[in-house]
Order: structure tokens, then C-alpha cells, then sequence
């Protein structure tokens, strides 16, 4: 299986790849090495020959578009995004543009793929449970909980999973989403 992922150098996204490469499928990673990320996550795969890695921004609609359409993946898994509630307090428009433009070109890219390909692709966007608000009493959340985003991470994340949640209904992309906890 050949495997885009974004955000792979950050804790999910390098154990993901890692896992991958052990079972002997292919990894494109891209990543844009901020905060979150650090390559040496991987050092114990980074020499294997069924590993590959640049250094993009997922807001980078031509580099995007060029990977995908050159290494012709079965699915993208999206871990890329800016995290934690402290900085996106401190700034929200960072969050904005990785988290909700992002997202968006990365399904474009992978819709106009999807379509010229002729081929089964799937697209996996990594959410999380900060879309679900504050715990309530019953100490948990479902898939059909109510969206309560209440920061701007939060509320980036949230409208990322809806964009997800569009291009699957009116363009007909194969999506999942999971909200990660």
C-alpha cells in the first residue's frame, strides 16, 4: 500500500508511520517541521528505502498537488495541523490557515487526483475530541455528539472535520474522520 501522510514527524503521526513501514507499505511524508514536528521521531525508519520525506507546507497547493499526483497514493492520512489550546489563543489566524485552508487544499488536491486516477483512494483526517467542547457529566463523547468548540484550535479543528465532512457529500471523496482523545 503506498501511503501519503502529512504531519508525520509530530508523536501520532510518526508512531503511524513507523507501524506502516514495519507492515511493508510505502510512506510519503510531508511536513512543515514546526513545533510539533521532529524528524527524529523517525530516525529508526529513516533510512528505509520505503520512506519518503519533504519538507512542505500542506498550504502549498502545487508542491501538494505534484506529490500526490507523482507518487500516486491509496490514501492520505492528514495528522498535519497546529495544536494546543494555549497557542492557538495566542494565535488564531496560524490556526486558521494550517487547520482550515490546509485541510481544504489538501482535499482539493486529492479530489482532482481521486478523479483522474481510476482508482480507490481514501482520504483520513486525524480530529480530535476538542471539537466535542468540555466533558459533561456523562464523562465522555459519541460520534453523534454535538460540535462545542470552545477555542480557536478547537474551533479550527471543527471546521476542518466539516470541510472533510463536504467534499465527501458533494464531491463524492471516500473520507474518515476520527476525533483522537
Amino acid at each position: 500500500m503506498k501511503i501519503l501522510t502529512t504531519g508525520g514527524c509530530g508523536f501520532i503521526g510518526s508512531n503511524f508511520i513507523i507501524e506502516q513501514i514495519q507492515k511493508g507499505n510505502k510512506i510519503y511524508n510531508i511536513d512543515n517541521l514546526t513545533y510539533a514536528g521532529n524528524q527524529s521521531n523517525l530516525n529508526k525508519i529513516i533510512d528505509n528505502p520505503n520512506y519518503f520525506f519533504s519538507k512542505v507546507d500542506i498550504c502549498d497547493k502545487e508542491l501538494v498537488s505534484n506529490i500526490i499526483f507523482d507518487f500516486k497514493p491509496d490514501c492520505l492520512v492528514n495528522f498535519a495541523a497546529e495544536s494546543h489550546v494555549d497557542r492557538s489563543i495566542d494565535s488564531p489566524i496560524v490556526f486558521v490557515k494550517t487547520n482550515v485552508l490546509g485541510t481544504a487544499n489538501l482535499l482539493e488536491c486529492s479530489r482532482k487526483y481521486y478523479n483522474s486516477s481510476k482508482k480507490g483512494f481514501l482520504f483520513i483526517h486525524i480530529s480530535t475530541d476538542e471539537v466535542y467542547g468540555s466533558l459533561g457529566k456523562s464523562g465522555l463523547f459519541r460520534e453523534n455528539s454535538p460540535y462545542k468548540p470552545s477555542s480557536p484550535y478547537s474551533a479550527s479543528k471543527a471546521s476542518s472535520d466539516h470541510f472533510v465532512r463536504a467534499w465527501n457529500k458533494t464531491y463524492g471523496l471516500p473520507t474518515i474522520i476520527t476525533n483522537c482523545s
